[in-house]
């Protein structure tokens, strides 16, 4: 099942979600498998170690430093992992309304950490951005 490719209809049926709970970035030592019962939603291995995306209370309960707490939106559009312009329109409307933005694509969805505090107002931002796309279609 391939995703959605066309800009102005990604954008147009992007339908955000916030999810309930706050997640933060963690960093650990290469060994992946001891980290994984922690549960985190996403992870990413770099040269100085592994990145783990999870539940704040997960990284508090597992003794781990992390950086800003923060909130998950997920656009609802199943996106294509070639699609142009999703990422950027995006994080340039939230970057217009001040608010920080940490994007994660996964294969059928892209996901979006926002700063806890901004979380509501992100959510605003990206639903006139849709409004105002579904509008010009």
């Amino acid at each position: 099942m391939s995703g959605e490719t066309d800009l102005q209809r990604l954008l147009a049926e992007m339908e955000p979600v916030l999810h309930d709970g706050e997640y933060v970035y963690c960093t650990v030592e290469s060994r992946a498998a001891a980290w994984f019962a922690l549960e985190p939603i996403g992870t990413f291995r770099e040269s100085e170690g592994i990145t783990l995306i999870l539940e704040q209370a997960r990284a508090e309960a597992a003794g781990l430093s992390y950086g800003p707490v923060l909130r998950l939106i997920t656009l609802g559009v199943h996106s294509a992992l070639e699609a142009v312009g999703l990422t950027a329109a995006v994080s340039g409307a939230l970057t217009q309304a001040g608010i920080s933005a940490n994007v994660v694509a996964a294969y059928y969805h892209d996901h979006i950490f926002v700063p806890a505090a901004d979380a509501e107002r992100a959510v605003q931002v990206l639903r006139a951005l849709s409004h105002g796309n579904a509008s010009a279609r």
